[in-house]
This record gives structure tokens, C-alpha cells and sequence, in this order.
């Protein structure tokens, strides 16, 4: 049985992390009494002895526990932002390529892809991969998500009794265009800049789609070369194609407390929408990282997870 501890425990992707491991038999979870759950001694003696560390951190912090670790038979899961573009690590989306696939069972250093990049980068490496879009081609993104995504605060805000009534329609961020996603999200898909983003955070507490408009004369073989090569890359259980279900509507909370990811193709024969439904606290975070472990595990990818 192999131990696995979560740094970052009581926060919502170590929560959520901890609740898909708590029901399995084939792990065992360390754990650190409150009291030391931050003390650098506790911590890096818990991150040397087990098998495998989850990182649910700030930036800096999964960094500092980077550099404790010590034990090279240690495998590390983070899912913070700090190490998704740096060599040596694993990029965590398995469902992207047969090299990624094989890459994870032995990896040391697995980064778990970001909530609004994993939708950006399952629609968009598809397509640069086949040669069906140019790298060069600006690309613009939209993606609205739950407040989950935001943290402990910003749930908090939302869940106030007494919140602020702005809280209460979509609020558009990440104005400046420096949303910390964008790196990776060009470095994944190969595109030669990063896309002009605009990520929406709304009332609802988990959830989101992320949508790639694209003209239809910026792509070989138009809408429906763009559905069977979705076809052919996405048909597992994890991360799927389907049609769209022909009610015109495509909800954020549709898949929200699952693992799965599912891609549509929508518009006619002038423009299209790429469109990608996950929840940001599944396969935008907790479920792709158990996904990850899963794969170091050698046990079916979809073991613990809710799809």
C-alpha cells in the first residue's frame, strides 16, 4: 500500500483531493496534526516518507516543499502553478498524447494542468497537432467558472449572508491580460502567443466551460474536420466528445462534482465555437491530479473518481 501525503490539505483542491482517496484501499494517507500542519521539521519529514506528495499550494510554498524533498523514490504531484512549463516535470493531461501517457507511470515531477488552461489546451493542442490550425493564428478564449476556483476567500465572499450585491451577475477578471494560466497554455499547444483571455467568474459554486471561437476559413477542412479529430483523440471516460444536445444551451454547471471533461463543436460552415465542460475542482484540479496518481499507481485511470 503505497502512503500519500496532501501538503495543502484544508484547502479546497487538497479537500477535495483527500475525499477521493479516503473510500480506497490501495493508498494510505499521512497525515500531520494541526498544530504542525505548517511547521517546516513536521512537513518536510511527512513530504521524505511517503510515496506520494500531493502539493496543493500557493507558488511559493510548493516550491519551498520542493526543495525539501530529499528522497529521490518520492513522487510529487502539484497542483500549483509553479512548476507546469519547467523541464523535468510531467505535464498531468494523459488524454493529450500517447508520449504524455507513457511519460506518467515513471515520472518523478508531475504538474497538474490549471482549471482554465486544461479547457483551452484540449481544444487547442488537438487541433495544432493535426495541422488543421496554425500556430501563428491568434486565438481568442472565454471561460466562466465557479468561485470555487477562487480560494477560501472568495468562497467566503460568496457565501457571506450579507455579500456584496455585485456578487450576485458574472464578474469578468484578469483585465491586464497577465492571467498566470497564459504561460502555460501557449507552451502546451505550441501556438506562437498566448491568446487573448477573458476568464469570468460567476455566482455558482463549481463548474465552467471554456470556449475557442475560430473563424472557419482559419481551418483546414472546417467544422467537420474539427469533430473527427476530437473524435479520434477524445474516447475515454475521463475526457470525451459529444454532440451538442440540441437544446441551444450549454450550461457551466453541467458536469459540476465530476471527474470528466467533455468536448463539443458548435456554429456552421463561417465560425465555430470549440467548447470544453469540466468542473474547475475536477478535472480542472482534484480529479486530474488522483487521475495523475492513478497512472504512477498503474491502476485504471478512472480509479476514485466521479464520472
Amino acid at each position: 500500500m503505497k502512503k500519500v501525503f496532501i501538503d495543502g490539505s484544508v484547502g479546497t483542491t487538497g479537500l477535495r483531493i483527500r475525499e477521493r482517496l479516503s473510500a480506497r484501499d490501495d493508498v494510505t494517507l499521512v497525515t500531520l496534526p494541526e498544530e504542525l500542519r505548517k511547521d517546516p521539521s513536521a512537513r518536510k519529514e511527512a513530504l521524505n516518507s511517503c510515496d506520494i506528495a500531493f502539493l496543493c499550494l500557493p507558488d511559493p510554498a510548493a516550491i519551498e516543499a520542493v526543495g525539501m524533498i530529499e528522497n529521490p523514490d518520492v513522487t510529487v504531484i502539484d497542483a500549483s502553478t509553479a512548476h507546469r512549463t519547467n523541464d523535468g516535470w510531467c505535464y498531468g493531461f494523459p488524454e493529450l498524447s500517447d508520449e504524455l501517457a507513457k511519460k506518467l507511470p515513471t515520472a518523478k515531477r508531475i504538474a497538474v494542468p490549471g482549471c482554465h488552461a486544461s479547457g483551452f489546451i484540449s481544444l487547442v493542442y488537438p487541433l495544432v497537432e493535426a495541422g488543421l490550425i496554425s500556430p501563428e493564428l491568434g486565438i481568442t478564449c472565454h471561460s466562466i467558472t465557479g468561485y470555487s476556483g477562487g480560494g477560501k476567500k472568495m468562497i467566503a465572499d460568496y457565501e457571506a449572508e450579507d455579500r456584496d450585491f455585485l456578487l450576485d451577475a458574472p464578474r469578468q477578471y484578469a483585465l491586464t491580460q497577465q492571467h498566470k494560466h497564459l504561460k502555460e497554455m501557449k507552451a502546451i499547444t505550441g501556438i506562437a502567443k498566448a491568446p487573448i483571455f477573458s476568464p469570468i467568474v460567476s455566482s455558482f459554486y463549481s463548474g465552467m466551460t471554456v470556449t475557442v471561437p475560430i473563424f472557419a476559413s482559419d481551418v483546414k477542412g472546417g467544422i467537420e474536420a474539427v469533430k473527427d479529430v476530437y473524435r479520434k483523440k477524445y474516447t475515454g471516460n475521463i475526457v470525451s466528445y459529444v454532440e451538442c444536445d440540441g437544446t441551444g444551451m450549454i450550461s457551466a454547471h453541467a458536469l459540476a462534482g465530476k471527474d470528466s471533461m467533455q468536448i463539443t463543436v458548435v456554429g456552421n460552415d463561417e465560425r465555430i465555437l470549440l467548447v470544453a465542460m469540466y468542473d474547475n475542482l475536477g478535472k480542472g484540479a482534484s480529479g486530474a491530479a488522483v487521475e495523475c496518481m492513478n497512472y504512477v499507481l498503474g491502476v485504471a485511470p478512472e480509479t476514485g473518481l466521479e464520472l
